[in-house]
């Protein structure tokens, strides 16, 4: 990777060098300089000249900033205890991924909102998603943010309301909020009615709350039927990711056979403290982590593909 960023770096400063005449820099480029030579601002002849960009100083100062950016994760990966260095993910698709149902998940309509469990990617990236809201543990905050590591948050509104600021500071940060209904029931159980109330509720909670419509929603424990997927659609739903691995602290559980990860999975684990589980979400974030790095992939942020 660092090869390729480098070599990007080369060609990006050799394209710099020949964008204008030699010495000029970025400002006569755009028109900097006044009649008869002098800069704008400047002292006639003795105002500083700008210094010319040349493809070796464009490329050693890239090299230099790559590696100060790199040595900051590096740091903050040890002071969060992780084994290893999170891998960065690539730049964004430019077109996102066309999403369908997964084989198997459709509900008889290919008009509603897709099921889905991997997004169709050939980067090696998985998606980290964080369920319902009980948790709200403030060193999640900052452990995500120091290690810049992307995630997405899928709201239930009973849990959520006990703290909306804690989302709020969530989002702020980054993070994209998405649906997960206002009281996290068993879906199939309720009627269209019902299912479009808890559904569109809580559109109507993040918006006023966050300031956005969620388009992405999760049904609670995954199960859906057809009425779920026609009251997402009539609430604003585009799509509907569920997960093919879960992560706790102490470990992963997996839903393909091979138990491995797979270019655009989906991963799953929910804000819970050791109330609940056998470690803290720190400790959750560090058992992903280790996990997902060690198999050669990066996190990347879901919303970029979908």
């Amino acid at each position: 990777m660092a090869a390729v960023l480098l070599a990007a770096a080369l060609g990006t400063a050799c394209a710099a060098e020949g964008a204008g005449p030699p010495g000029t820099g970025a400002a006569g480029r755009h028109g900097g300089q006044e009649q008869g030579g002098q800069e704008r601002g400047g002292q006639g002849p003795q105002a500083p000249q700008a210094r010319p960009r040349t493809a070796s100083g464009a490329l050693a100062a890239y090299v230099e900033r790559f590696r100060r950016e790199h040595a900051a994760r590096a740091a903050a990966a040890r002071r969060w205890g992780l084994r290893r260095t999170p891998l960065l993910p690539p730049d964004p698709p430019k077109v996102k991924p066309e999403i369908t149902f997964r084989k198997g998940f459709e509900v008889g309509d290919p008009s509603l909102p897709p099921v889905f469990t991997t997004v169709p990617t050939r980067d090696r990236v998985v998606f980290l998603t964080i369920d319902d809201g009980a948790e709200k543990d403030p060193e999640l905050l900052r452990m995500m943010s120091e290690l810049d590591i992307p995630y997405s948050a899928f709201l239930s509104d009973y849990l959520v309301k006990e703290d909306y600021g804690y989302f709020r500071r969530m989002r702020d940060l980054g993070v994209a909020l998405h649906n997960h209904t206002l009281t996290h029931p068993y879906m199939p159980a309720l009627s269209y009615a019902e299912q479009k109330h808890e559904i569109c509720g809580q559109q109507d909670v993040i918006e006023r709350h966050y300031g956005k419509r969620p388009t992405l929603f999760r049904p609670p424990y995954g199960n859906y039927d057809s009425d779920t997927l026609r009251a997402a659609r009539d609430c604003g739903i585009k799509a509907v990711p569920l997960w093919t691995a879960e992560a706790f602290p102490d470990r992963m559980e997996w839903r393909e056979w091979d138990r491995d990860l797979h270019p655009g999975d989906i991963v799953l684990t929910h804000f819970r403290g050791r109330g609940d589980w056998k470690g803290s979400m720190a400790d959750m974030v560090r058992q992903a982590m280790d996990t997902i790095t060690a198999r050669g992939y990066a996190v990347a942020r879901l919303e970029d593909y979908v």
